[in-house]
């Protein structure tokens, strides 16, 4: 008796190793081949290091790191290499909206001085509320000044300068860590009536009426949240999205992540950039690896599809609703189906294609964040070094497009 079980065993175990080991190597061998095909593009020299991903609704189905994220160490951009990642950290100020409007702390149709412990109006339509959805979607008529453009990076303390350049296309400049300012004392002092800095803060459109991209807004509808909640954004935004989707490595500070993991950054291969933060670092400024935000990225596309678990049904489903028309734009973004600027929902975007997601630039950060509701498969990219010609567009676009190549493969073989 004890002989035919084992011989059925064993005869079992032969079947199934017959039955599972081509797919294994399929698998293996559609991950080698867009490796290859990946690392080909890396050694045009246009990026020193960065990582992609492919995901779906369960998770990840591939994720790589490529090139190195400290070059002259010689130090490897890994899949655990972190870095910020721009203007894709405005995607979490939408969730934490949603939540805090769960949770009974603010309606997104508020207006947002209804929050604020000082004066904000459109100087021109002083009788006109600017509310909380206009925040998050970049229609509250709140622009990004001078000031922001050239005052709100600050150096990491105790860093070193040796052979980094302290500024950014010649015009940002990183300021010194001890003039660091709270998000609150530039948010009063670039939108109040009698701010220090509020030169050229509005536009000459009447709040609601014109999509016009706005950190500075970005920056506001966190402050919000802080106010109607009484917590910080980041322990908000840890409770309610980091910690339910274990994203470990993630933070908004220095201080909430390990720093040895933080890549070095590049306004181009030769060129090191220091290690820096922002007032107003609800608007661009999370930090991240490429595990981390997969995981994200999965949640968005369940909660898309009414299976998330960060938001409830009814919350992502006024999340992923656009909010504008024609009429909300004078330039409108039909040509790039993968910008976020074609339409939007709650600081969430909308390519003309039907793609939604978002992208990210800043100083040595080039990343972009989509998925396509149509097959629920999404593709990450995080760079630490910029680009600003014909052929580092070609590139980085050539590798996001390498990724949709395999994509649809790798989602049968899960």
């Amino acid at each position: 008796m004890r002989k035919s079980i084992l011989l059925f065993l064993v005869f079992w175990v032969m079947i199934s190793c017959r039955s599972i080991h081509p797919s294994n190597h399929a698998h293996s061998s559609i991950h080698d081949s867009l490796d290859v095909a990946i690392d080909a593009i890396y050694r045009q020299g246009i990026f020193n290091g960065f990582a992609v991903s492919i995901v779906d609704e369960k998770g990840t189905l591939y994720q790589k790191g490529f090139g190195f994220s400290n070059v002259k160490e010689k130090k490897p951009y890994m899949e655990q290499t972190i870095q910020n990642i721009a203007s894709i950290s405005k995607t979490l100020v939408g969730i934490a909206l949603l939540k805090a409007q769960e949770l009974g702390k603010l309606n997104l149709d508020d207006p947002v001085q209804q929050y604020l412990p000082f004066k904000i109006h459109h100087p021109n339509f002083p009788q006109t509320p600017i509310t909380i959805r206009q925040l998050a979607t970049h229609t509250s008529s709140i622009l990004d000044n001078e000031f922001y453009l050239t005052k709100n990076y600050f150096l990491k303390p105790d860093q070193n300068l040796q052979g980094v350049k302290l500024n950014f296309d010649d015009e940002q400049i990183f300021n010194p860590s001890d003039s660091l300012i709270s998000m609150a004392e530039y948010l009063e002092n670039v939108l109040s009536e009698n701010g220090k800095w509020n030169k050229g803060s509005f536009s000459t459109y009447q709040p609601g009426t014109l999509y016009e991209y706005s950190n500075t807004g970005t920056a506001l509808a966190a402050f919000v949240i802080e106010k109607a909640t009484g917590k910080s954004f980041d322990d908000f935004t840890k409770e309610y999205i980091l910690n339910p989707l274990q994203m470990k490595d993630s933070g908004w500070s220095f201080k909430d992540v390990n720093f040895s993991k933080f890549s070095q950054l590049y306004e181009n291969p030769d060129t090191p950039l220091p290690y820096y933060q922002s007032a107003t670092y609800p608007d661009g400024s999370f930090i991240t690896n490429i595990n981390d935000l997969s995981k994200y990225l999965a949640e968005l596309i369940k909660g898309y599809n009414g299976k998330g678990t960060l938001l409830s049904p009814k919350s992502y489903k006024e999340y992923f609703t656009p909010q504008l028309k024609a009429s909300n734009f004078t330039e409108r973004n039909d040509k790039n189906p993968y910008s976020e600027s074609y339409n939007v929902s709650i600081f969430m975007g909308f390519g003309y294609t039907g793609y939604i997601g978002h992208t990210g630039g800043d100083p040595g950060v080039m990343s972009i964040l989509f998925f396509d509701p149509k097959n629920n498969l999404g593709r990450i990219m995080i760079f630490n070094t910029n680009f600003s010609d014909k052929k580092g567009n070609d590139a980085f676009y050539g590798i996001w497009n390498v990724l949709e190549t395999y994509q649809s493969n790798l989602k049968k073989l899960r």
